[in-house]
């Protein structure tokens, strides 16, 4: 199957997965819960989702609960889109926006020791 139809369905489901999450979960910590990408399979058969919460659990408790919630999200899934195979679906907690925030924090204080070391040479010399 060419990538592009595979890229396809990988944002369909995460669309409808932040739908379904939005509009349908009755729990909490599902409601706190982004969905931030999904990568599926070639052969459709499974889904790696990631997602963030504003749930201030651990993270592994926080994967633990989504991915007890999977089965709900792929029978709702599976009345929403049009696929032959329902692919299992993986929960997987995203660090990136940690992670960019976290070397966007390194760089700023980079940045104010750079200007700190410029005014006291101004200031000294």
């Amino acid at each position: 199957m060419p990538s592009h139809k595979i890229a396809k369905i990988s944002s369909d489901i995460a669309r409808v997965i932040s739908e379904i999450l939005f509009e349908e979960a009755k729990d909490d910590l599902l409601k706190t819960t982004t969905i931030t990408g999904c990568k599926v399979s070639r052969d459709l058969g499974y889904a790696k989702v990631y997602f963030t919460s504003l749930s201030s659990m651990d993270k592994k408790t926080i994967v633990k609960e989504v991915n007890e919630a999977s089965s709900f999200i792929r029978g709702k899934l599976a009345e929403k889109v049009d696929l032959r195979h329902t692919p299992i679906l993986e929960f997987v907690y995203d660090d990136s926006i940690e992670y960019a925030n976290n070397i966007e924090n390194i760089i700023k204080e980079i940045n104010e020791s750079d200007e700190d070391e410029k005014k006291s040479e101004n200031y000294n010399g």
